[in-house]
């Protein structure tokens, strides 16, 4: 990446929305949206200033949840698109800090579900329609 080409005016990606079924105070939301980001900062490598992430709040009888959970309402659901390429080590780094980051917002390692899905880079449009294999994204997805 060249110092004039400035990632945080061309955000890339991941996207990533976290699904929760109760309502959060802002400090709490933007605490759990935190956790998640920094994490994937961390095991991914992109930068900080990439920010693609969404948390949505369900009404519990919309979100169901697994019977063994000892607190339900804490069901948090972490989805993740991103681009192909990262090894199963960056995955399975990913997966612990986002579990350890929320455990420490009083979520329960056990209810947390991440799903990480891949696409190509011919897959994502990016920058102004281009085809995210035909621009220099300025990180390395191969972690």
């Amino acid at each position: 990446m060249t110092a004039s080409r400035s990632l945080c005016d061309h955000p890339l990606m991941p996207s990533t929305v976290i699904e929760v079924r109760r309502r959060y105070d802002a400090a709490e939301e933007v605490a759990i949206i935190d956790a998640v980001h920094q994490a994937l900062v961390s095991a991914f490598g992109i930068p900080f200033n990439d920010r693609h992430v969404r948390l949505v709040a369900h009404e519990p009888h919309r979100f169901s949840h697994s019977p063994t959970l000892a607190k339900p309402e804490l069901h948090t659901f972490v989805a993740i698109d991103c681009f192909a390429g990262r090894s199963i080590h960056a995955k399975r780094n990913l997966y612990g800090q986002i579990v350890d980051r929320l455990s420490t917002l009083g979520i329960p390692p056990d209810h947390v579900t991440i799903v990480l899905r891949e696409s190509a880079l011919e897959n994502w449009g990016i920058r102004g329609g281009q085809a995210a294999c035909d621009v220099d994204l300025g990180f390395d997805v191969t972690v």
